[in-house]
């Protein structure tokens, strides 16, 4: 099968389509296109996220995965088309989605805590002076234990390497306990051990607490054993499908119209080839 042409469907083995209920999507787009001028990163994508599914989004720089979540936390509209969150039109600051956005580290002087930092997830959207409660820091506790940050709980954030901070934003996009989770390259700045501890986490999230994890990244292998879908965005083209059926040698080499060889080790997949190269350290992109 090939892959599809950003103005074709996406293929019905990739997408899911009528095979759920409205209660079970977490996520729906239909017909959604996205273009900055003349500039067209993806159009005519149908798809549907359900909720307990852990979608990874992969791509090159500037393919439209990290404007993929900004559609959907309501900061940028879709060209023609429309989406869907928990079955309603998407909207800024809902409750219902939690995010962890790229590393970027706060300045020295920012005078919050670490605690202070995961509570705002809990509190952030309320007005004036908040009286929190032992519930309250029980939770915040926990989450912090859960991240692996507490033996620096009351630190000042600024004063934290960027790995620390990551694993703060983390809990804080868990606070709520989000129907969907959207994470954006949360896994950079971590070393291995707390790559495996976070990914463990937001995978507890998404199959036991029955959220949908949106996880766009340039790397599948620290959450290949999680991940039940991909969309892999490429030069205006994609592909919707399991691990298997996406990340394979004839697909990303359609998708980028040169050679990719694609190769399993030990259950990890290793790609040869890519026309960018693209590093796991990056500023923000499209």
């Amino acid at each position: 099968m090939s892959p599809q042409p950003a103005s074709s469907q996406v293929s019905a083995a990739g997408s899911g389509q009528g095979l759920r209920s409205a209660s079970e999507l977490a996520v729906s787009l239909s017909d959604a296109s996205l273009s900055y001028g003349a500039r067209e990163l993806w159009s005519g994508l149908d798809l549907d996220i359900r909720r307990g599914e852990f979608f990874a989004v992969l791509g090159p720089n500037g393919s439209g995965k990290t404007s993929l979540l900004k559609v959907l936390l309501g900061l940028e509209k879709l060209t023609s088309g429309s989406v869907q969150v928990a079955g309603e039109p998407v909207r800024r600051g809902s409750r219902n989605i939690g995010y962890i956005p790229q590393q970027q580290p706060f300045p020295p002087e920012t005078p919050l805590r670490a605690r202070d930092l995961v509570g705002l997830g809990l509190d952030g959207h309320r007005w004036g002076i908040r009286l929190r409660d032992a519930a309250h820091h029980r939770h915040v506790d926990s989450l912090l234990e859960a991240v692996g940050a507490s033996s620096y709980a009351n630190a000042p954030v600024g004063t934290l390497s960027g790995g620390e901070q990551q694993r703060l934003r983390a809990a804080q996009a868990l606070a709520t306990n989000p129907d969907v989770l959207l994470c954006d390259e949360p896994l950079l700045s971590l070393d291995l051990h707390h790559q495996q501890a976070v990914s463990s986490l937001i995978n507890a999230q998404c199959h036991e607490a029955n959220s949908a994890v949106i996880f766009v990244t340039h790397e599948i292998n620290p959450i290949i054993d999680y991940v039940d879908r991909v969309l892999y965005l490429a030069n205006g083209r994609f592909r919707v499908g399991t691990p298997e059926e996406v990340m394979t040698s004839s697909v990303l080499s359609e998708l980028y119209g040169s050679t990719v060889e694609v190769l399993r080790h030990n259950g990890r997949i290793i790609v040869v080839g890519l026309p960018d190269a693209t590093p796991h350290h990056h500023h923000e992109e499209i």
